[in-house]
Formats: C-alpha cells, sequence, structure tokens
C-alpha cells in the first residue's frame, strides 16, 4: 500500500511516519518543504521516500501525486500556530487551504482512487457554551481565531469534493495532542522546554505560564495517529470525527506534573503576553462516533505523556549544549 504523508516532518507527521512503518504492507512517502532541514530531526524519515515540494504550488503537488501514485493519503501539512495565524491570517489561509485544495485537485486529475484524511482541529468548534459539552461532532462551529477559521475551510473542502466528486474523504478534528517532537509554541512543549532549560542551568528558574484555569483535552499524539490511520481506513467517506481523550484537564494540572518531575525548584511567573485574545474556559471532546467506527480508545495515560515531553526537552537541551 502507498502511504503518501504531507507534512511528514512535522510533529504529528513524524509520529505517524513511525506509526505506518510498523505495518509491513506500507510503502512510506512524504513530502516535505524545499530546501528544508526538518526531516532530519526523526530519524524515522531515513525510511520513507521523501519529495520536495511546496504545496501551494499547484504544478509541483500534481508532480509530487502523478510519481506517487498514492492509494492513502494523510494531508498533515498546515500552519498550526495560533499566535502565528493572529499574526498573520492571510499566510495561514494560503498555507492551509490553498495547499490542501492542491492536493485535492491532484488527487481527482492523477489518484482519484486514494483515500484522503483531512485533519481539521477541535478549535473549530471555538465558542462553545458549558450546555454544549461534550463537544460533539454535530456541535455549531463558531471559530474564534483566524487559525480556527482555515481549518474550518479545510473541513468543508473535504466535504464538498465528497459531495461533488465522491473524493474518498475522511474528516477529523483532533484536539489538543503533545508529545515528543512538538513545537515550542504549543503550551505543553513550552513548558519543558524552559524546565529543562532551567535544569541546564540556561535560564533563571522561573517558569512563564499564561492562563492556568483553562480546561483542555489532552491526548498523546502517538494515539491521535493511530486514531487517523483507523479512521481512513473504516470511517465512512464524507464522515467527520473527533479525536480526544473525553477528560477535560486543567493547565494548572499539566504545569503541577511539569514542576513534580522537574529536577529543581522551580517558581510560576504570570506573562501576560501568554493570554490568548479568546479563550473557551473548558473544551472536552466527545468520541463515540469514532469509536463506533473503528475501536479506537486512546491508550497513553497523560503522566506518560508529559514526562515524554520534558525528556525530549532535555535531550534537546542537552544537544544543544554539546555543540
Amino acid at each position: 500500500m502507498r502511504v503518501l504523508i504531507t507534512g511528514i516532518a512535522g510533529f504529528a507527521g513524524s509520529h505517524l511516519a513511525e506509526h505506518c512503518l510498523t505495518r509491513a504492507d506500507v510503502e512510506l512517502h512524504g513530502v516535505v518543504r524545499p530546501r528544508s532541514s526538518a526531516h532530519r530531526r526523526a530519524a524515522v524519515l531515513a525510511h520513507a521516500h521523501l519529495h520536495e515540494a511546496d504545496l501551494t504550488d499547484a504544478a509541483a503537488t500534481a508532480r509530487v501525486v502523478a510519481e506517487v501514485q498514492p492509494e492513502r493519503v494523510f494531508h498533515l501539512a498546515a500552519q498550526a500556530s495560533v499566535a502565528a495565524a493572529w499574526a498573520d491570517p492571510a499566510q495561514t489561509f494560503i498555507t492551509n487551504v490553498v495547499a490542501q485544495l492542491n492536493v485535492i485537485l491532484a488527487l481527482l486529475a492523477h489518484a482519484p482512487m486514494a483515500r484522503l484524511l483531512v485533519v481539521g482541529s477541535g478549535q473549530e468548534y471555538g465558542i462553545v457554551r458549558p450546555d454544549e459539552l461534550p463537544v460533539r461532532e454535530t456541535n455549531p462551529l463558531r471559530p474564534a481565531d483566524p487559525y480556527a477559521v482555515s481549518k474550518v475551510a479545510q473541513d468543508l473542502l473535504g466535504l464538498q469534493y465528497y459531495l461533488s466528486h465522491r473524493l474518498h474523504a475522511v474528516r477529523v478534528r483532533p484536539f489538543n495532542h503533545i508529545g515528543p517532537r512538538q513545537d515550542p509554541s504549543f503550551v505543553v512543549a513550552a513548558f519543558a522546554q524552559q524546565i529543562a532549560e532551567i535544569e541546564a542551568g540556561k535560564r533563571p528558574p522561573v517558569l512563564r505560564v499564561g492562563n492556568l484555569a483553562a480546561r483542555r483535552d489532552f491526548s498523546d499524539v502517538r494515539d491521535v495517529v493511530r486514531a487517523y490511520w483507523l479512521a481512513l481506513e473504516h470511517g465512512e467517506p464524507g464522515e467527520v470525527y473527533n479525536v480526544g481523550s473525553g477528560r477535560a484537564v486543567a493547565v494548572q494540572e499539566i504545569v503541577d506534573t511539569l514542576l513534580a518531575l522537574a529536577r529543581v525548584p522551580v517558581r510560576i511567573e504570570r506573562d501576560p503576553a501568554l493570554l490568548r485574545p479568546v479563550d473557551v474556559p473548558v473544551i472536552v471532546s466527545d468520541c463515540s462516533r469514532l469509536r463506533a467506527a473503528t475501536g479506537w480508545e486512546p491508550q497513553i495515560p497523560l503522566e506518560e505523556s508529559v514526562r515524554a515531553v520534558l525528556d525530549y526537552w532535555r535531550s534537546v537541551t542537552q544537544e544543544k549544549a554539546l555543540r
């Protein structure tokens, strides 16, 4: 089975690559940005066939699809930072929406029988009212930031091309997921990086935080990519599936876990610059539709995930010190 992962050098993409390579029947291909060295950070990608392409370039995207002739496509390439989306919403739309449209058009032209996983986000639900929890796929979409709007557009593009062209597109809306190799622009990775650098004596023993009262649905990225595989294999084309733990956890609990794992005393300091313009108090998913379709259940405990993130940033900090 020829599998193509866009964004294979990214956080979820590299973990999905690891999952795919546990299967003997997979011939793995991935798209990386031209002149990017990001793929060198994940050793597993040495076992994949890598193709350089800017997915916002329709011709370049079509060339990759025509060459690979994929049977399964996981479209993970995206600008995934909410902060970056606020700073440059136009580029976020180009990176997320135009790139996916190019992937879809390339598949219709060169691999029309391929299955496509469209990766949206739990952010699409946006302003969720307390009486609407847990969040189901039938909840209204009230996106509250430019990133979320771009993911709504990706989501609905997948639905539209299923309805208009019968493209085998399955949509997922993952909630917060964490793990090794996540960029420090995301909250758990940011905290872990700070603590690793504090332990190494690279910064004062102060953990800078934003809103710790917010409660979010955290899953391990390794559980999430397993859900992606199962959704594309067993999900209904045109359907959408939430991917999450089904449990709301306060960001304070993440911080407490990290502080308990820290090797030196660390104090907390609130940084107003880390507060978001819009911050929903509680988000938690209902993933019963995914479970019913695939049998998927999250397997990795949250504390184990948090420990893995901290250990990753300890290794990164140590590696930098040895250079």
